[in-house]
């Protein structure tokens, strides 16, 4: 990219991008996700289609910035304005590809807590679930996004909102929902993938960023594609002059990024 510079937030979005193939059915969400979709079927990924729990069925950008999926533009030249019974029919009837989450903890299995965390001798209570848990459960496969912050990285989630592996390293094997369960982490340090345990690992680290930058936030042993056989830790590509451009003609304001 040269000296152009851009945000982590515009990184986690090309990188989430990048989590879409071409032809993929993706539930998005909201946040990065809403500009991750428009990035991906403008450049590699043009026969995507987008999903949205409101109702909403997009193939191709809105003309304009949304803040939410229920914004004008986003409803502007849909290929459908539903209702959420028939996005979620879509999901349990296994046509989601790939479905967008965050989380305000993660554990080493890719389970995730929105619903409520302790804060000293205090609870504190979240958004909870909305259809974050439906999608963890039948999609499938799953990318998940947040900050990248210790605090969020726990042996055990506070509360598991969001099912992604079995905890004792069967994988999803033996697990009751019917989807593939994450696929990756995208976090402002970094990216992840997740082996055949389910557990997560280090796939590559954002330009500047060292391996010990990431693996230190980590309560546990953190395992680096290396320890699994994935080759070795890469560093995220940059945007591209393209991307870069797309993501600030999707959110011209940074709003999201």
């Amino acid at each position: 990219m040269g000296s152009e510079s851009y945000t982590d937030r515009e990184l986690m979005v090309t990188a989430a991008a990048s989590e879409i193939e071409d032809g993929d059915t993706a539930f998005v969400g909201m946040r990065l996700p809403l500009i991750a979709f428009q990035v991906a079927v403008s450049t590699h990924a043009p026969n995507a289609m987008a999903v949205y729990e409101s109702g909403v069925v997009r193939d191709a950008p809105a003309e304009g910035f949304i803040h939410t999926m229920c914004d004008l533009p986003n409803l502007n030249r849909a290929v459908a304005t539903t209702d959420m019974i028939d996005i979620m029919s879509r999901l349990q009837r296994g046509e989601v590809d790939v479905g967008f989450l965050g989380g305000a903890e993660i554990d080493r299995y890719g389970n995730l807590n929105t619903t409520w965390v302790e804060a000293g001798d205090r609870d504190i209570r979240l958004t909870g679930s909305g259809g974050a848990c439906d999608i963890a459960c039948m999609a499938d496969r799953t990318v998940l996004l947040m900050p990248h912050e210790p605090r969020r990285f726990a042996e055990e989630v506070t509360y598991a909102t969001s099912p992604g592996y079995a905890t004792d390293g069967s994988g999803r094997g033996n697990h009751p929902a019917p989807g593939g369960g994450p696929s990756a982490l995208v976090t402002s340090k970094a990216a992840f993938g997740f082996d055949d345990a389910g557990e997560l690992y280090l796939r590559s680290v954002h330009p500047g960023v060292e391996v010990a930058d990431v693996t230190d936030d980590f309560p546990w042993q953190l395992n680096t594609a290396e320890d699994v056989g994935a080759g070795s830790v890469t560093t995220t590509p940059e945007p591209t002059p393209e991307e870069l451009e797309l993501v600030r003609t999707f959110d011209p304001d940074g709003f999201w990024t």
